[in-house]
């Protein structure tokens, strides 16, 4: 299993964690819901470093050269990740939990206009 880290620094970029939410929520999340040997996605962000990025996990058998989605995040902040890595996934778990979570993160949480 591999793990693929996006993450800008928004520093230089017009956009801003609350227009990457607006974007997420509007377009971005749905086109990864159909990516095959991708098990997981989530987008991360950090206001106090002005940072935002993507965690991908990806099954061991995925073809990691097939076509993706757009990357409409690069396109919107101006330029690619600030730092961009591939790793090797040494362990997974999994705690206690409750079943499926209706809390889908801060992007479909209540909305707060766009910065």
């Amino acid at each position: 299993m591999k793990a693929a880290v996006s993450w800008w620094d928004l520093a230089e970029s017009t956009q801003t964690i609350d227009s990457l939410r607006h974007y997420l929520r509007e377009e971005g999340v749905q086109p990864w819901e159909r990516v095959h040997g991708m098990r997981l996605k989530f987008w991360i962000s950090d206001r106090e470093t002005n940072r935002w990025g993507a965690v991908m996990l990806w099954d061991a058998t995925a073809d990691l050269t097939a076509p993706l989605p757009p990357n409409r995040a690069t396109e919107l902040i101006g330029y690619p990740p600030t730092v961009r890595m591939m790793t090797e996934v040494e362990a997974i778990v999994e705690g206690l939990h409750a079943g499926p979570s209706d809390d889908r993160g801060l992007a479909f949480g209540p909305v707060r206009n766009p910065s």
